[in-house]
């Protein structure tokens, strides 16, 4: 890896997310949700960012391919992990984001071995997921101020029901590639 990927605008924007993780965590265990929510919005935002910036820019890099994803998931799992925690959100939900992103993990990690596919895209499932994810996190520490609490537990619901789909969406995805590029593990 060539140190200059490190220095583009769009890795340190995401670098700058990842940085920015543990004071949003701060702020939700004292409470502060003013503040944890104005840092995650600000979080979404360099995600929005650095994905433009890396286009309009020329600057994609490998680095960034491998970091965008993982600051995602790590933004993400870590709200709902401590969300839970503080008794936010309830438990089934995050262990399904936790139980979607390994197996994801996994999925691409098994690709990589078994194909060499280092090209491992969302699908568009995975985007709705993360706009629900997203929506969930403001909407809870916004103090629901938007959703009734029956809207909100719908919501919930439903960003469940997507994760579940996703990764399912996931799982094909993979048996298709491997069944098209390594036929021989189906026969």
């Amino acid at each position: 890896m060539n140190f200059r990927q490190i220095l583009t605008a769009p890795n340190q924007l995401t670098l700058l997310r990842m940085i920015f993780l543990p004071f949003i965590v701060i702020n939700l265990v004292k409470h502060d949700f003013k503040w944890a929510l104005a840092l995650f919005i600000f979080a979404g935002m360099s995600d929005g960012l650095d994905g433009l910036l890396a286009r309009t820019l020329h600057q994609q890099t490998v680095l960034g391919q491998y970091l965008d994803p993982i600051a995602d998931k790590l933004l993400m799992s870590t709200m709902f992990l401590v969300l839970s925690i503080e008794r936010m959100i309830p438990w089934k939900y995050t262990v399904l984001v936790f139980s979607r992103d390994v197996s994801i993990l996994l999925i691409s990690g098994v690709l990589f071995m078994i194909a060499g596919l280092r090209d491992f895209r969302p699908s568009i499932f995975g985007k709705v997921t993360t706009v629900l994810l997203i929506v969930c996190v403001i909407g809870t520490l916004a103090g629901h101020f938007a959703l009734s609490q029956s809207a909100w537990y719908a919501l919930l619901y439903l960003t469940g029901l997507v994760l579940v789909i996703s990764g399912i969406h996931y799982l094909y995805q993979a048996l298709v590639y491997l069944s098209q590029h390594v036929p021989e593990l189906f026969s």
